[in-house]
């Protein structure tokens, strides 16, 4: 699996430790947070058809490439929607969450 990874941020101890501009270290995550999310993303594998939009247009990264078919990583999914939206065969649906 090709994801970002959690992992602690370690606070730099001098001003010329941080990062010029609006960027960090690729592959960052500093917690979960999906905590407020509304909806899930759900996906239809017979219906998908493996085109990967959802892939290239989730905001935060969370689909991935599991074999031949998407996985989600509901740790970091916000529930934007985004992918159910762009799906062009409908595969993927938002649902409720339950707590």
């Amino acid at each position: 699996m090709n994801k970002p990874q959690k992992k602690d941020f370690i606070k730099p101890k001098h001003i010329n430790d941080y990062p010029v501009g609006p960027q960090f270290e690729a592959g960052h995550l500093a917690d979960i947070n999906a905590g407020w999310r509304t909806v899930r993303p759900v996906v239809d594998h017979e219906a998908c058809i493996f085109c990967l939009r959802c892939y290239i247009v989730c905001p935060d990264g969370t689909i991935f490439k599991d074999g031949d078919k998407i996985g989600i990583d509901y740790d970091y999914c916000k529930g934007c929607g985004v992918c159910a939206h762009e799906c062009p065969k409908d595969a993927i649906s938002m649902i409720k969450e339950e707590l």
